[in-house]
């Protein structure tokens, strides 16, 4: 590497650390609340620091308020977070006996993942069986609260239902075990809200063209350093490198809220854009997405997408900074923003990595991000962004 080009890749690890203690700082990015609010104001001031106009569309939601939330064994209570997409219980909760989510039990007990939503896991195991109330002890690669996504945040079903930290594991399966009897509450109130997506538009000289976006979630359960920071580093540096330009085609850059919640942001991002989900030969869109765990500490990367063009592209630049990653086979379908586009051909691709810290409250600044990584890997998307917007 030359003199020169250290010293730019020096300066990007600078922004990319500042962005990041930043981002961090704001607290929790649960969608709609007090941390949301500060990320959206934060990387509003950042995109328009860079030169960008930046409009914000809103949208609606009931927040989703937790009260109290806890599992009692024998006097003894472990602090809970509610599922987000089943219904509550009020303040006396849900009494009866413990059992295996398979068996017998007034209140089922099941060891999930973060990712079981995922695998339709977490929604067969709530939908099934007669059990008054859930209990997820959460299990991950970390100790702690891995939360699932609330796929079905606006049509809550099931039995009242709680997360649990995986140190609880051991008390919680041997009261299972025993069918002892326990209290669940998950005590919570519904409250409007405004959910805000941030957009930007560059025109293009093509303005007929189909349009390219480049997005990535700004929501999530916690902090979310490096869950959500990764992503919101590389759309920064992205809009950084073509505000210079004059893009070919239009380009739009979304940083939606809503991803933890159903993805609700996306929802109505696309909304607003008929079409634009469609097939790229019947006027559809091209997708970039900087998704979930990009430069997570310890982590590995992947690409993911049905077309052959933008895996090619996308391994080039990842290669030409030195940043290892996979290329997932075509068929295979990634989580997220992209799942429904990928599904059906449409042209979009999916930049995500690995996370011992998926959605747990330790994953913060500085010590879940490897920050040279993140460095790499937005270089490698800005170009990529260059390369797809100026053909």
């Amino acid at each position: 590497m030359s003199g020169n080009a250290t010293k730019l890749f020096r300066e990007a690890e600078q922004r990319a650390a500042r962005w990041l203690a930043a981002w961090d700082g704001h607290g929790l990015h649960r969608t709609a609340t007090a941390g949301d609010d500060a990320g959206a104001a934060w990387l509003t001031a950042e995109a328009r620091a860079l030169g960008a106009s930046v409009s914000i569309e809103e949208f609606t939601l009931d927040r989703f308020d937790p009260i109290t939330a806890f599992l009692e064994i024998g006097g003894e209570r472990i602090e809970a977070v509610p599922v987000f997409d089943a219904p509550p219980t009020d303040s006396a909760g849900v009494i009866g006996r413990l059992g295996p989510a398979d068996g017998e039990g007034d209140i089922a007990v099941a060891e999930l993942s973060a990712r079981a939503v995922y695998t339709g896991e977490f929604k067969r195991l709530r939908r099934t069986g007669t059990h008054n109330g859930f209990v997820v002890v959460c299990s991950g690669e970390a100790p702690g609260l891995g939360l699932n996504n609330a796929e079905d945040f606006r049509h809550p079903y099931g039995a009242p239902a709680i997360h649990v930290s995986s140190e609880a594991r051991d008390v919680v399966f041997a009261a299972a075990a025993q069918h002892a009897p326990a209290r669940l509450v998950a005590e919570s109130r519904r409250v409007p809200a405004i959910g805000r997506n941030l957009v930007v538009k560059l025109p293009g000289l093509e303005a007929n063209r189909p349009p390219l976006v480049v997005m990535t979630p700004r929501s999530s359960w916690w902090q979310s350093a490096s869950e959500r920071g990764g992503g919101i580093v590389c759309w920064l540096e992205s809009l950084h490198a073509l505000l210079p330009a004059s893009p070919t085609r239009p380009v739009v850059f979304s940083a939606n809220s809503g991803h933890e919640l159903g993805l609700l942001g996306l929802e109505d991002f696309i909304a607003r854009r008929p079409g634009w989900d469609r097939l790229r030969d019947a006027g559809g869109a091209t997708w970039l997405l900087y998704g979930a765990n990009i430069g997570a500490a310890g982590g590995a990367l992947s690409v993911m997408s049905p077309a052959d063009d933008l895996r090619e592209v996308a391994a080039t630049e990842l290669a030409r900074v030195g940043q290892p990653h996979a290329v997932a086979p075509k068929e295979r379908v990634p989580n997220g923003e992209t799942r429904d586009l990928h599904r059906v051909g449409a042209h979009c691709l999916a930049i995500n990595g690995t996370n011992r810290l998926y959605h747990m409250p330790q994953d913060r600044w500085p010590d879940a991000v490897d920050i040279p990584a993140i460095a790499r890997i937005a270089a490698a998307g800005a170009r990529l962004v260059t390369v797809l917007a100026l053909p």
